[in-house]
């Protein structure tokens, strides 16, 4: 293929926000099975610092000359990149390792179904974008299926449930983290994607290290076995890197709200992942909380109040 014809292709797909929001929602959904498949033997904290430590090692030389040019822009930005660093980065990937090592695949991305909802929560609260009857219904109905997924079934907990526990729980607040940066995404400084990243990764990872030292200190240690170097090498090559330049730029396209509604293939490209790779069947509580998530996430989207894209 020609240079000039590459180069446009690289074009019309650096524009086409659907495919680049499927890219980043699959490398998330094999995230949450490489965190299951590990979660037995390596510390959920360590895994998350040697994946933001690898991904900002492998792309500084690409982009060191591009973060010094937008520095001055980034540091005026400070509180911004924190908030979106501590929740897209510190919080969420480390939450869902933490929750993946009782949980299986199927629950969690199940839970990670109701991003766009929790969404148009911190719309709402954070930008005065009020949501109409039908949304406020559609929250309500998808609280109710997190409630089926959280409990196993069970209108009340128990502790026999396949989903009780702290697993859950820890994947439903890395959820509403990450619903915290997607909607805070809107406001990213014009810089760079290459620096926003690294500006991002680095701060995170900078948050991370006190939680990470203090995990090593209680005597959690990494294997440095085969399989560990490749999860991490997948987490930070994938899900990392590729999956949220293809995410940022899908949310600047299209505007935090619709690009949301994307998070919902997460259960379906999950649940194929987790029983190819891992044997894991859905059970009838799974299909009942997605039906009952989706009819939620049908009424909330209805005529949404979309942000305007990041220019």
């Amino acid at each position: 293929m020609a240079p000039e014809n590459r180069r446009g292709l690289g074009a019309a797909l650096w524009s086409a926000p659907s495919l680049l929001l499927c890219v980043a929602v699959l490398g998330w959904s094999g995230n949450f099975v490489v965190g299951r498949m590990v979660g037995a033997t390596v510390p959920p904290v360590a895994l998350a610092f040697c994946r933001w430590l690898v991904a900002v090692v492998v792309l500084l030389p690409f982009g060191w000359r591009r973060l010094r040019t937008d520095l001055p822009l980034l540091r005026s930005q400070a509180p911004l990149i924190g908030v979106l660093a501590v929740s897209g980065i510190t919080v969420f990937n480390t939450f869902v390792y933490i929750g993946l090592g009782t949980t299986p695949v199927v629950t969690g991305v199940l839970l990670q179904s109701v991003v766009p909802v929790f969404i148009l929560v911190f719309a709402a609260v954070l930008f005065r974008e009020r949501p109409g009857l039908t949304q406020v219904a559609g929250l309500t109905l998808s609280l109710l299926g997190v409630w089926i997924v959280v409990t196993g079934g069970q209108m009340v907990p128990t502790r026999s449930g396949p989903a009780t526990g702290l697993g859950a729980l820890w994947i439903l607040a890395a959820v509403i983290s990450y619903a915290l940066y997607t909607a805070v995404l809107r406001l990213a400084p014009p810089v760079h994607p290459i620096s926003l990243l690294l500006a991002t990764f680095g701060v995170g990872l900078a948050f991370l290290a006190p939680f990470a030292l203090g995990e090593f200190l209680l005597g959690a240690r990494m294997p440095p076995t085969p399989g560990t170097i490749a999860a991490v090498l997948y987490v930070a090559l994938v899900p990392s890197i590729l999956s949220y330049f293809c995410w940022n730029r899908g949310v600047q396209l299209l505007g935090g709200a619709r690009a949301g509604q994307y998070i919902h293939l997460m259960p379906v490209f999950g649940a194929v992942l987790a029983f190819v790779v891992l044997g894991e069947a859905l059970r009838p509580y799974h299909l009942l909380a997605g039906a009952v998530i989706g009819a939620g996430i049908i009424l909330a989207g209805r005529r949404p109040r979309i942000p305007a894209p990041v220019s």
